[in-house]
């Protein structure tokens, strides 16, 4: 068996149960640590369980399931995106000094193989939806394609892979509305421009609860990813790359806390503003608590307590879809 890397479960079930030959792609796809493929794929069920709540529905399963699926896809495309950018500073990083491509498992060139291939395959769900929700998805390309950069140039690239993660949060609630399939439309929005679409117009497209459910998540993300940054603070700080929880210093779990209670707010507005009431209000309270457990276990000292709170953030995400389902429930 293989030792797991760094920040993976010891008894994954890439380094476990895969052939030699696949693991060094199952880690690039991030298979062996799932919780951010979670983290990708719950704000697009937030978003389809919204819509259905507003009216007083359940969820559709198949499309939570193909959310999933291209949430595996994109999660996989964009994590191989990254370690390409970065491969030279994960090289100089302990805990990422043996991912695939800076341990030479993996070739810069069958990475981009890798990104086509999966970036095709989600492209393929993706035109199965209706045409709100294949332009959302155009539009996000701009977020998606900046990101790794970010760190070398803000102090926050945190707070940009939240408008880039939970950007599912938008099309759940898009593909819920329903409507025709796009495959017969895809060439009109390929050339509408729609990659260079402001956040400022979102509400002219969509009804305010979904913008306020994103704006939600962008916070929660904010939060979890400073959690998440504080693992690496020193190696950072040696090799320049700039994060949230160096900004912030030892005022990070304050930080983490306002994140939280903003974000929190956020997510009882897009509620209320569905109509959802008293029921939703307190199937919330489980996800407060959770979230104030986190900030209040947050230590710059201990960055595998770190690693276990930012991980314990697939509970929170999965709260507040229950939470939606159940204010959005009749009986």
């Amino acid at each position: 068996m293989t030792a797991p890397l760094p920040d993976a479960a010891p008894a994954n079930w890439v380094d476990r149960l895969a052939p030699a030959a696949l693991r060094p792609w199952l880690r690039l796809a991030r298979l062996d640590r799932p919780t951010g493929i979670w983290l990708l794929m719950i704000p697009g069920w937030q978003g389809i369980a919204l819509a259905a709540a507003a009216h007083g529905a359940l969820p559709d399963v198949g499309l939570l399931i193909r959310f999933a699926l291209g949430s595996l896809l994109m999660r996989a495309a964009g994590c191989a995106f990254n370690d390409i950018v970065d491969r030279d500073f994960d090289a100089r990083v302990s805990r990422t000094a043996l991912r695939p491509i800076p341990a030479g498992q993996i070739s810069v060139r069958q990475a981009w193989v890798f990104v086509v291939a999966c970036a095709l395959a989600s492209l393929a769900i993706l035109l199965s939806l209706n045409l709100l929700c294949l332009y959302l998805g155009v539009a996000s390309l701009g977020l998606v394609a900046a990101y790794p950069f970010m760190k070398r140039i803000t102090w926050w690239p945190q707070a940009w892979l939240g408008l880039t993660f939970n950007w599912g949060a938008l099309m759940g609630f898009a593909a819920a509305l329903g409507g025709p399939s796009t495959a017969m439309t895809a060439a009109i929005v390929a050339g509408a421009g729609l990659a260079g679409t402001s956040l400022s117009v979102l509400p002219q497209i969509l009804p305010w609860p979904p913008v306020l459910l994103y704006v939600a998540a962008v916070f929660w993300t904010l939060g979890y990813d400073t959690i998440y940054a504080v693992q690496d603070m020193e190696d950072d700080a040696l090799i320049g790359v700039k994060s949230s929880a160096r900004r912030l210093g030892a005022h990070a779990p304050r930080a983490v806390t306002a994140f939280y209670a903003i974000s929190l707010a956020f997510a009882l507005l897009a509620g209320w503003a569905s109509g959802l009431g008293a029921r939703f209000t307190a199937a919330v309270i489980p996800v407060a608590l959770h979230l104030a457990w986190q900030a209040s276990r947050l230590r710059l000292d201990d960055p595998s307590r770190a690693l276990t709170l930012f991980k314990s953030n697939t509970w929170t995400g999965l709260l507040l879809f229950a939470a939606l389902v159940i204010g959005g429930s009749r009986g």
